[in-house]
């Protein structure tokens, strides 16, 4: 997964990398060549005594480690381009996904795991790359490089070489199989702290409300101190790596001067050849110990990349077709023929055997007790999610060979739970029509009946608005979405259950204001109160997944046990209210 990935992100930076790779070459080399400068200054110059000598070669090696410094620079420099232009694009391909993802993906995924793959996930890929350009890059040329002119040095001492470098490959190795492991279950206990985090920021009225800081405090330690265990294991398992590359690099070292020490008084060896044999193992040892450290960062990276092309690999089950309809009719129509949505594995259906049909000008209204199905149908209309089995459709043409960009467009959705982001009312209003004018937001919020407070607000148009709308009450934030709803003027209008938090007045009034504007709209209310529903030109009742009623409150107050009960049971509760 990660080779797949890196490769699929990495096309647009190729030239960079290439560019890198040539970079890294020139250091090496001139890194390679100061040993053999050395030794022809020990060999040449301080045997002899020639000090001119001394002072060019000295130039010489100056000028090299100058170039050597450049090259570097040079290579971290486009390096660390590459590396952080991938983590931008990786980003931004998730994001575009998670975007396109229906409903039921991001349930299967989760909100925190989705974030955790956008943001931790893709920086541990990210200093891989980075760590590749400026390091590992560099290695093979070295060792490579570093070998030969050994050999070329002195070949009895070979043998410290063939021993070294396969032993600290080998310990190193097995280092790196154990953590692979231990960071993908890392990555899953991130992904749950975030979820617990998440759940405690956003429910913290509820916490404080039921006195409940002592329990989430502990189940926050618990999913810290999980996530901190798996850490310092993985600490444990990296902390092995480094003293035991050093030690062996300190040992070959050892080796190198106590059995070239006896070469040299053999006369097979000179000391500027010894010299520059430990210089080149020293480099062939670093390399491997480069490439071991990037081995470190293989695992966890290796983790990430497989949750990173997880998500880019799972296609939406909202899929847009290869030749969509436009939608031409002037008359809107909405139908559902058959319908019927079950999750993947479930036993029985959500939703069965579904069909209406609602013209423009005309209110379908949907009741039924909690878990009856109510939001998932409204779902269905927005295509937030695609009907398992018949056919929903506009204007006579089945949703699914409509673009979803263009089936959003004529769709105005205030969801069951108004969602307000930061900015402004004004702001937050212009994700309904992005170029509307403050006639048509104050139009929106008077029909809404949001104007009274807006108008009290600091700064009106421009009040500020909280993350969620948590400055605002439940009504008021209710009011708003209902406003950034009708300031699109969209072909379907879908309130679901958009009326709960308002008073009985303000519910009254707002409807009777809605009646001039979705004149020429298909309207669908999901609703609980009698007194909201009962003037619509269809009211469905739902009970388990399934159509118990349709037609007008007359009819159903005659025809229908399950509508008589619920308005029954509102009208006792009124009564007793009174």
């Amino acid at each position: 997964m990660l080779t797949k990935l890196l490769k699929n992100k990495l096309v647009p930076y190729r030239h960079l990398l290439v560019f890198v790779v040539v970079l890294q070459a020139i250091q090496s080399i001139a890194g390679l060549y100061l040993p053999t400068l050395n030794a022809d200054i020990i060999n040449k110059g301080i045997a002899r005594g020639d000090t001119g000598y001394i002072w060019r070669m000295g130039l010489v090696m100056l000028v090299v480690t100058l170039v050597q410094v450049v090259m570097s620079v040079a290579a971290v420099f486009f390096g660390s381009r590459a590396a952080m232009g991938f983590g931008r694009d990786a980003r931004l391909d998730l994001f575009h996904q998670v975007n396109n993802f229906s409903a039921r993906e991001v349930a299967h995924f989760g909100s925190p795991s989705l974030i955790t793959r956008i943001t931790n996930d893709v920086t541990q890929v990210q200093m891989l790359v980075l760590m590749t350009c400026t390091l590992l890059l560099a290695a093979p040329f070295t060792a490579i490089g570093g070998l030969i002119l050994a050999l070329k040095q002195d070949v009895a001492l070979s043998w410290i070489i063939v021993v070294s470098v396969p032993l600290v490959a080998a310990i190193l190795g097995t280092v790196v199989v154990k953590m692979v492991p231990t960071f993908r279950l890392m990555q899953i206990r991130i992904d749950r702290i975030n979820e617990v985090l998440r759940e405690q920021l956003s429910g913290i009225r509820v916490v404080r409300a039921f006195v409940r800081e002592p329990e989430e405090i502990e189940r926050f330690r618990a999913g810290n101190t999980a996530v901190t265990e798996t850490a310092l294991r993985g600490g444990r398992l990296m902390s092995l790596m480094f003293p035991t590359a050093t030690v062996i690099v300190n040992l070959s070292c050892v080796a190198v001067v106590w059995f070239g020490s006896t070469r040299i008084s053999e006369g097979k060896m000179n000391l500027g050849a010894m010299v520059a044999f430990l210089t080149y193992l020293s480099q062939i040892l670093m390399s491997v110990m480069m490439a071991t450290f990037m081995a470190a960062l293989w695992p966890r990276a290796s983790v990430s990349a497989e949750r990173i092309q997880e998500v880019l690999d799972t296609p939406s089950s909202v899929g847009i077709s290869d030749t969509p309809t436009r939608i031409t009719a002037t008359r809107t129509s909405l139908e559902m023929r058959n319908v019927e949505f079950r999750y993947p594995g479930a036993a029985q259906p959500v939703l069965h055997n579904i069909s209406f049909k609602v013209s423009a000008g005309e209110t379908l209204a949907i009741i039924g007790n909690t878990g009856s199905g109510k939001t998932t149908l409204v779902n269905l209309i927005a295509r937030l999610i695609d009907s398992t089995d018949g056919d929903v459709l506009l204007n006579d043409v089945n949703i699914r060979q409509i673009a979803p960009a263009e089936l959003w467009t004529r769709i105005g959705l205030v969801p069951q739970k108004p969602y307000l982001f930061s900015g402004s009312i004004a702001s937050n209003l212009r994700y309904g029509k992005a170029d509307a004018t403050d006639a048509e937001m104050w139009n929106s919020l008077a029909v809404a009946q949001a104007e009274s407070f807006v108008r009290e607000m600091p700064g009106q148009l421009e009040a500020t608005i909280a993350q969620g709308g948590s400055n605002v009450s439940g009504g008021q934030r209710q009011r708003l979405a209902i406003a950034r709803a009708l300031i699109r003027k969209p072909n379907i209008y879908i309130f679901d259950d958009s009326f709960s938090a308002l008073d009985l007045v303000t519910d009254a009034n707002l409807r009777a204001a809605l009646v001039p504007q979705v004149a020429s709209s298909v309207t669908v209310i999901v609703g609980q109160r009698i007194s909201t529903i009962r003037h619509a030109n269809q009211i469905m009742v739902l009970e388990d997944g399934q159509i118990v009623g349709l037609g007008t409150h007359e009819h159903l107050s005659q025809s229908c046990t399950t509508y008589q009960e619920i308005v029954a049971s509102q009208a006792t509760q009124e009564g007793v209210n009174s």
